[in-house]
């Protein structure tokens, strides 16, 4: 895919500020095939991440965006719509019934013409900057299609853009690109049937293992938005979720 707005964005309009206020960092970005399908995983720390890393990535990325962000009334939500639609963006009902199957057709086209199709397991941002329990949408694309998966940590995104912030702090960002992984290799090696809902769990988790320790943060097996929910409702941390210090 070739994007007019999506180029203008990058290079004219945010990309240069970005590149000065946030001086962005790279490892491991010839991991990213020069043409062709892939499926790029990330942590997800901020919505900046969004900006940060296809200001970097020497190729398109099309990730798929709430439908809200396409249907909010108003001159914001006009300007919204235009903004994601202008830069390539799919959108997707991501609390309906069939919210996976449409995930899942809407990834398989992206792939299907040979471009790069970004998603965050995690499904939100973290609350605290550690890896949280990836949600299995990743895998059941990934074994679907066949097409390799690169895990991308994220780096001090959510110092810069901290949760409820819209002007991005001048603090250094980096990203850390893996070697690809190829799914189905991947199941064959364990002898796991790559259509079986036990292979797709258990792919997902260890890619958010591989996000942890590229990312040298540490691993929280719980989801981050029932985290989050119950730190939002007064409860404090989960059993399981306490910090413990470890994360960056």
């Amino acid at each position: 895919m070739r994007n007019k707005w999506y180029w203008a964005f990058k290079n004219i309009f945010f990309g240069p500020a970005l590149r000065v206020w946030n001086r962005p960092w790279t490892e491991g970005m010839d991991n990213i095939p020069a043409e062709g399908p892939a499926i790029l995983v990330s942590n997800h720390q901020a919505v900046m991440d969004s900006f940060f890393f296809p200001l970097m990535c020497p190729r398109q990325i099309t990730f798929l965006a709430k439908s809200e962000y396409f249907t909010t009334p108003g001159v914001v939500g006009r300007a919204q719509a235009w903004f994601f639609s202008s830069v390539g963006q799919v959108p997707v009902e991501r609390d309906s019934d069939a919210a996976g199957d449409a995930m899942l057709k809407a990834a398989k086209k992206i792939l299907d013409r040979g471009d790069l199709f970004g998603i965050y397991p995690e499904g939100t941002r973290s609350p605290d900057e550690r890896i949280y329990k990836g949600r299995t949408g990743m895998a059941r694309i990934a074994m679907a299609t066949g097409k390799p998966v690169i895990p991308i940590a994220m780096i001090d995104t959510r110092k810069a853009n901290p949760i409820g912030s819209w002007v991005p702090r001048p603090i250094k960002v980096g990203m850390r690109v893996a070697k690809p992984i190829d799914p189905h290799a991947w199941a064959a090696e364990r002898g796991l049937n790559p259509e079986e809902h036990e292979t797709i769990r258990a792919f997902t988790d260890f890619v958010m293992h591989e996000l942890a320790e590229l990312a040298e943060s540490s691993y929280v097996d719980l989801y981050a938005s029932d985290v989050k929910a119950s730190l939002q409702a007064g409860h404090g941390y989960p059993a399981g979720a306490e910090p413990t210090g470890e994360a960056r």
